[in-house]
């Protein structure tokens, strides 16, 4: 969906006899997976890439030329590799071998909004040269570059007449970034496999995810503000629900020299931004220039919304609409993002870490000026602990500062796969691959399709302790890392399946 919550310390718990070993035919079948089709698997993501699968609220999914060509693509591939392949809408199964057991391998060919002007090519393009050693584009971590990867493992292990028990079915579901609904309905009347890894996430496995949240708050428009104090005529920002924002904007009206002085001395203070002041008249326009990071891991990106407004608070804004959000934002988030400024909401988990909570969107509509909220939530509270914690902490704001203020919360719940038999496999793979000792299991911000399948857990892309880049508007994965993927997936389906 993906520095991240190690929560399970990598070297914890030695165990007092030695892992078993990977078989010869997982590791042939792994390296000749990378010496034969290492090139190829950048040229089918290259392919996948330059698919915009956003989805599009104005073009149905069965009419969007770039979804059905993202389709043919990967049936046109299943049958270049010698797999088969079904097409059920929103979901495709490419598959290798037979049997009553199968393997699922969970994945997702749609993916974020993107700001093109934000790239050095376009995020639509595969860019292998901009800088040496990265594939940038959109989806290359978050989730074609693990489509690619797991197709060609399947290939490799076609190649190598791999003995196989059970089947491997790889799933691309075509609308997790959007709409998980086609996805549950599928399910109702398709039997999934009975063991699956989702490999939309992070390694060495991930076994808990936080559930997701969204708050809306909304001011009302107000009446003209009067008078010729500074006010705050417009502040806005975000792109998208599940993207830490990287722009905001603010726009004060009869500002002067000495107000500019004052915001610049303490925005001077922050690290990881950047500002940019002019001047219309008495009007002083600020934009604001932070870091994208997926909102899973706001720790990995600067919050432009939330630092602006911190650079804002010079100040009370109250006389105006877009200067009471700013206020909003000050007193009830602030710069920090585990929700320890709104009321007694914050809280963590000794397992899956502490609540995160991210002013992400800033946006004027007929209603009002919407702030969106983003949780992610671990266990430790009920939904409707925290669902009252979060309405008595607004609720009280809201009483000492704008009673036409509005909040509506939608508050999803975590997850949390105690019973992955597949688990010791997906260790000992990982260990052999990287040299990490006793991997343990890990929990993520993030959630993935992984809660909709039976014993499903994550395993990749992404290596721990390295910044996540779905979502953000700087995607990426290295090169060096697709190849490990490449042996790691092609190690596992072996070993699983055979």
């Amino acid at each position: 969906m993906i520095k991240r919550l190690v929560l399970a310390a990598m070297l914890a718990c030695s165990t007092a006899h030695a892992a078993p070993a990977v078989s010869d035919a997982a590791t042939a079948a792994a390296r000749y997976a990378r010496q034969t089709y290492g090139e190829k698997v950048i040229d089918s993501l290259a392919s996948m890439v330059s698919f915009n699968t956003v989805a599009d609220e104005k073009v149905p999914f069965n009419m969007s030329p770039q979804h059905i060509g993202f389709k043919r693509f990967i049936k046109q591939e299943a049958a270049h590799l010698g797999l088969d392949f079904n097409d059920f809408g929103h979901v495709m199964v490419v598959g290798l071998g037979q049997g009553k057991e199968r393997i699922g391998v969970i994945t997702h060919g749609d993916v974020q909004p993107v700001d093109p002007g934000k790239w050095k090519q376009s995020p639509f393009k595969l860019d292998r040269s901009s800088e040496p050693g990265l594939l940038l584009g959109r989806g290359t971590e978050d989730d074609k570059g693990p489509i690619a990867t797991a197709m060609y493992a399947m290939k490799a292990i076609k190649d190598r007449n791999v003995p196989l028990k059970k089947r491997i079915e790889l799933y691309i579901y075509m609308a997790e970034e959007s709409d998980w609904a086609p996805l549950e309905a599928f399910l109702k009347t398709h039997t999934p496999p009975q063991t699956n890894i989702t490999i939309d996430a992070e390694y060495p496995a991930v076994t808990a995810e936080k559930g997701w949240g969204a708050l809306r708050v909304t001011l009302p428009n107000f009446g003209a503000a009067v008078g010729s104090s500074p006010t705050v005529e417009r502040f806005t920002g975000g792109f998208f629900d599940s993207q830490i924002p990287e722009d905001a904007r603010a726009v004060i009206d009869n500002a002067d020299a000495e107000l500019e002085a004052a915001i610049r001395a303490r925005a001077s203070r922050q690290r990881g931004m950047s500002y940019h002041y002019s001047w219309q008249g008495k009007r002083l326009v600020i934009a604001a220039k932070g870091l994208s990071a997926h909102s899973s891991k706001p720790e990995d990106g600067v919050n432009a919304i939330a630092m602006l407004a911190d650079a804002l608070a010079v100040q009370q804004w109250h006389s105006s609409q877009a200067g009471m959000m700013v206020d909003f934002v000050n007193d009830m988030i602030g710069t920090g993002f585990q929700g320890e400024k709104f009321g007694k909401i914050a809280y963590a988990d000794e397992f899956m870490g502490p609540m995160t909570v991210s002013p992400t969107t800033l946006k004027p509509t007929e209603e009002g000026l919407v702030l969106g909220i983003n949780l992610r939530r671990p266990r430790g509270k009920t939904t409707a602990e925290l669902t009252t914690e979060i309405n008595a902490a607004f609720d009280a704001w809201k009483e000492q500062n704008q009673s036409r203020a509005t909040l509506a919360a939608q508050i999803g719940e975590p997850w949390v796969q105690d019973n992955a038999p597949q688990l010791p496999t997906l260790m000992k793979v990982f260990s052999h691959y990287t040299g990490i000792k006793d991997p343990q299991p890990v929990a993520i911000g993030g959630g993935t399709n992984s809660r909709l399948f039976p014993h499903a857990v994550s395993f990749g892309p992404a290596m721990p302790g390295k910044v996540y880049t779905g979502h953000s508007e700087h995607e990426f994965i290295t090169e060096k890392q697709l190849m490990l993927n490449l042996e790691m997936y092609t190690a596992v389906l072996v070993e699983l399946a055979k």
